[in-house]
């Protein structure tokens, strides 16, 4: 009788190493097999201190023009399909509620945050930057100040590969936001 308890004990070890495991090899694949893009970033709401050790990301390229129709509603899943401007910032394509067929287009499953007659403003899983917990304070208040300032250009770098997405860096001038930290000190 102990023979299959202890078997029983084993497997759920190894589905509770293997859980955790894939979900890291996942990101690490998209980190890089995926396509990058470069966000630009808008400010934020003032700093919320419940929110623990991250920089809190708003993007510009969140509005997109629909068909004036009320099959879009907030909370809805859809498909964004990107696309880069002149600059090589990303912009939005096209917002489809299916997967694109053609696998040669990059998309991120995103929700609608707010749908208001045929715009549409879209809220990305992956607008959160988690760093170094000795650095992140210092890395939002830096981030805060060159985001107002016009003449920087801040954005994330994000590697997107069949819908999803990771957030690789957040840069200033292109130049990653922990060297900018680590140079302020």
């Amino acid at each position: 009788m102990k023979r299959p308890v202890f078997i029983f004990f084993i497997i759920i070890a190894l589905l509770q190493l293997a859980v955790p495991a894939k979900l890291i090899l996942d990101k690490e694949n998209i980190l890089t097999m995926g396509v990058p893009y470069k966000f630009r970033t808008a400010p934020v709401d003032p700093y919320d201190p419940f929110r623990g050790k991250y920089i809190t990301l708003s993007f510009d390229a969140n509005q997109f023009e629909v068909p004036n129709d009320s099959s879009w509603q907030t909370n809805d899943i859809v498909y964004v399909h990107l696309g880069k401007d002149s600059a090589g910032y990303a912009k939005i394509k096209d917002i489809t509620k299916q997967p694109p067929a053609d696998g040669n287009i990059d998309y991120v499953k995103a929700r609608i945050q707010y749908a208001y007659d045929n715009m549409v403003t879209i809220d990305y899983t992956f607008n959160r930057f988690y760093m170094e917990e000795s650095k992140a304070a210092d890395a939002e208040t830096t981030y805060r100040a060159m985001q107002w300032d016009t003449a920087q250009h801040v954005y994330a770098l994000v590697n997107v590969k069949n819908g999803d997405a990771v957030i690789k860096d957040v840069m200033i001038n292109d130049k990653s936001i922990a060297d900018l930290v680590e140079e302020q000190k």
